[in-house]
């Protein structure tokens, strides 16, 4: 039987599946990129160096609804485009519990350094915290291991208890895509998941 949350995510999936394949610049069937990872336990990120805040780990945001976006710049138009909706989300969102985390992977043929990242930050207005992810140690982890992926850029929304439950492929979202991503992000504020409930360890007094 599926309950409230099974048929929730798998309107979202649906949809979001159309949009993709509908969309005119599309260039590969991504109807499920990412659909294995929808459900599993968001892995711990590696050492990185922050903007905007102290070192953050997942640990910490347990109870928090966590959107982590990789990005890069200044070459990825579509991270720019994208950039507005971002700091939307923070700005209408953020005292309700949501997280926005920027992983900055970078793809320039220059040496990266945090101030190459830190004019990226301001040019697009990132108020939230950013992560450098070097060598894209924690990217390729998350997502580019063991798979042959068509975008590097991708968007992960996780849950309280700290399991992924909507990923989004590429760098650029669509109007449509942006209603999905945030009816999920209001779902998962207004409705967060029960706690696992630990299997008792204790007998049943015997009379």
């Amino acid at each position: 039987m599926v309950g409230r949350w099974g048929e929730f995510w798998m309107r979202c999936a649906v949809g979001s599946s159309l949009l993709v394949l509908n969309a005119p610049t599309a260039v590969a069937d991504i109807s499920n990129e990412g659909a294995e990872l929808i459900g599993t336990a968001a892995k711990e990120w590696g050492p990185c160096n922050w903007l905007n805040s102290a070192p953050l780990s997942l640990d910490q945001l347990r109870g928090r609804v966590v959107l982590v976006r990789w990005w890069t710049g200044p070459e990825c138009q579509y991270c720019a485009a994208s950039a507005p909706i971002l700091n939307a989300w923070y700005n209408t969102y953020r005292a309700s519990g949501l997280v926005i985390i920027g992983f900055y992977h970078h793809k320039s043929s220059t040496p990266i350094s945090p101030d190459h990242v830190r004019q990226l930050v301001e040019r697009y207005g990132f108020q939230f915290p950013v992560a450098i992810d070097p060598q894209w140690q924690t990217l390729k982890r998350w997502w580019l291991n063991r798979h042959d992926r068509p975008w590097t850029s991708v968007s992960f929304l996780i849950d309280q208890e700290g399991l992924i439950r909507y990923v989004h492929p590429g760098g650029s979202y669509t109007a449509e895509e942006v209603k999905a991503i945030e009816a999920v992000i209001q779902n998962l504020l207004e409705h967060p998941p029960r706690p696992a409930r630990a299997s008792s360890t204790q007998e049943t007094p015997r009379p």
